[in-house]
C-alpha cells in the first residue's frame, strides 16, 4: 500500500511528527511513515535574508517505492522569491510538499505557549500543503482547510478539514473515500 511519508528537515520533536501522521492518516484514509531526516539545510539557507528557501527542500526529497506522496516537515522560516515568507510550498508534479513550524508558534510573537493550537495550525498547514499535491488550488470558503492564509488570524479562522466542494473533487479523483 502507497504511504505518505513526513520527512523531518532538521531536528522536530517527535510528538509533533507523531500528531502530524494521526491528522494526515485521518484526513487522506492513507497510512502515514515518518521517514528519515533530511539532516543538511545549508543548501538552502539566504544570508541576505537570513530565511531558508522552501524549493531547496522539494527538491531534496526523493521518494521511494512504497511513497504515494512526501511531506517534510521543519522548524525554520522559509520563503519563495517573491513573498515575505510561506508557511509552506507544493510542487504538485512530484507529489511533494513542505511545511514550516516556525511561524506558527505563539511564542514567536510574544504570546504564551499553547501546545493544542500550535498543534492544530501545524496540522492545517500540513493538509492544505497535501491537498495541493492532490490537484486542490486555493479555496474561496474561509473556513476550508484549502483557503489562502498569509497570517495566524487567518490559519486560526479556517478549520482542518475540506470544504464539500474541495472534498467531492478529492472523491471523484479517488484521494478519498
Amino acid at each position: 500500500m502507497k504511504k505518505i511519508a513526513l520527512r523531518p528537515i532538521g531536528n522536530i520533536d517527535p510528538w509533533i511528527l507523531e500528531g502530524l501522521s494521526q491528522a494526515l492518516g485521518a484526513t487522506f484514509g492513507k497510512a502515514v511513515k515518518i521517514a528519515m531526516p533530511l539532516k543538511e539545510l545549508n543548501h538552502a539557507y539566504d544570508p541576505r535574508r537570513n530565511q531558508y528557501r522552501s524549493t531547496a527542500f522539494l527538491d531534496a526529497m526523493s521518494m521511494v517505492e512504497d511513497e504515494e506522496r512526501a511531506l517534510g516537515v521543519c522548524d525554520i522560516d522559509l520563503y519563495v522569491p517573491g513573498l515575505n515568507f510561506v508557511f509552506g510550498e507544493a510542487d504538485p508534479r512530484r507529489k511533494s510538499a513542505v511545511i514550516s513550524l516556525y511561524r506558527l508558534r505563539q511564542e514567536r510573537y510574544g504570546l504564551p505557549r499553547e501546545e493544542r493550537l500550535f498543534a492544530e495550525r501545524a496540522a492545517k498547514e500540513a493538509i492544505h500543503e497535501l491537498g495541493h499535491t492532490y490537484g486542490l488550488g486555493h479555496c474561496g470558503d474561509e473556513s476550508c482547510v484549502m483557503h489562502f492564509s498569509n497570517s495566524l488570524p487567518e490559519t486560526d479562522r479556517k478549520r482542518a478539514l475540506f470544504c464539500e466542494s474541495c472534498n467531492r473533487k478529492l472523491k471523484k479523483d479517488g484521494v478519498i473515500r
